[in-house]
């Protein structure tokens, strides 16, 4: 029986675990928190950080795995290239889990292979900071951490009426390195295109179009498969993103390319060389494609070659919900949603919990997935689900 190692054993590489389980593979996983729910369901289970490069690769060398990877996270991947080259197994480099990684290293990358992004500034300090906002004149900004995910310590600012210090502060707060980009804002559709490499040619499994919390944080609100641009902007989009795929050196296994569709084209906001998270590889894509894109990438990783052949063209939508903020008291609705076919509802926070403003992904209070033969015939299903639903606040 070969064995896979999943670096990462929280809710979000849960599916990878009992996907692995089904194809009849034994499961190792590593995970700081020794109340990971994946641990329950692994084989093999090591209170190992996911970002403890040396100690994981020590342990992975012990326990021989024949695969590695992780599912929708971006810093364990640089522990998983790690293992990889160390046991000889298949997987992004290490040069290439750095720069996917870092933003900053993500952008001049780009840059040198005339991928279309928007144009930044490194900042390694607050007199950097100032200079750069200076060269900003009277425009919107992004402010973000070099090393971080999930839109946290990610703002818009105007140049015009800012608070320099405290934009510095709050972005530098969540960055691991202490380095922060300047870049322009930019304006138009959001996109994400899931991407997966064979042999060095990228396939496109799907386009997803977004909707965001707006400025100032801009935290993603909900999903939907297929895209509804319009079919010549689709292929324009797709070019970028193979482009964004492959001066990364994305050769074997997923990506998750980020994609604003600016007046003067699309340009890319970033790239995750793994699957994309919020469910939307591992709900939407095979919802709305058939495509099973987590099982692919664990065959990858084990060597064997995945089938990632589009089998149907229906909708997918998951759309993350916005109680009034305040203390929980009640979450009426559950049942009823639950009874509905092909709708699933999950409530990230419980009775007795906050809601607070949203200013990244882990403020978000739960979610409603569904699918359709069409995006309206999904959309109208999804409104009658969130009409059951009521949540009260104090």
């Amino acid at each position: 029986m070969k064995k896979i190692l999943i670096i990462g054993a929280g809710i979000l590489q849960v599916p990878a675990i009992i996907e692995a389980k089904k194809m009849g593979y034994k499961v190792a996983t590593f995970d700081q928190d020794s109340n990971a729910p994946g641990f329950k369901l692994a084989d093999e289970s090591y209170q190992i950080s996911t970002l403890d490069i040396l100690n994981a690769t020590n342990k992975a060398i012990e326990i021989k795995p024949d695969g590695v990877m992780t599912l929708a996270s971006d810093m364990p991947l640089r522990t998983v290239a790690s293992i990889a080259h160390s046991l000889g197994l298949k997987s992004i480099s290490i040069e290439t889990a750095e720069v996917a990684t870092n933003k900053l290293k993500m952008r001049e990358e780009l840059e040198r292979n005339k991928v279309p992004i928007p144009y930044f500034y490194k900042i390694d300090g607050f007199e950097d900071f100032v200079n750069a906002v200076k060269k900003f004149k009277n425009e919107k900004i992004i402010v973000k951490p070099a090393d971080n995910s999930g839109s946290r310590g990610v703002q818009l600012c105007n140049t015009t009426n800012m608070n320099i210090k405290d934009s510095y502060i709050y972005s530098r707060d969540f960055s691991r390195s202490g380095q922060l980009i300047i870049e322009e804002y930019m304006n138009g559709p959001e996109v994400s295109v899931e991407t997966f490499s064979l042999n060095g040619k990228v396939h496109i499994i799907a386009i997803t179009d977004k909707i965001t919390t707006g400025a100032p944080y801009f935290v993603e609100m909900g999903h939907s498969q297929p895209s509804k641009l319009d079919i010549d902007l689709q292929e324009e989009i797709c070019k970028v993103a193979i482009a964004a795929v492959l001066a990364l050196k994305i050769y074997d296994g997923p990506s998750h390319v980020e994609i604003i569709v600016t007046p003067s084209g699309p340009k890319i906001v970033e790239l995750g060389a793994r699957l994309g998270g919020d469910n939307i590889t591992t709900s939407l894509v095979p919802l709305s494609t058939g495509v099973n894109l987590v099982k692919a990438c664990l065959q990858t990783a084990i060597g064997e070659i995945p089938d990632i052949n589009k089998k149907f063209n229906r909708a997918a939508i998951i759309k993350y919900i916005e109680p009034p903020m305040g203390k929980i008291t009640s979450i009426i609705g559950i049942e009823e949603i639950s009874e509905i076919h092909g709708v699933e509802f999950v409530m990230l926070k419980r009775v007795g919990e906050k809601i607070t403003e949203i200013k990244n992904s882990s403020d978000r209070s739960g979610y409603i997935i569904n699918s359709g033969n069409n995006l309206k015939d999904a959309s109208n299903q999804m409104d009658v689900a969130l009409g059951k639903l009521k949540i009260t606040t104090k």
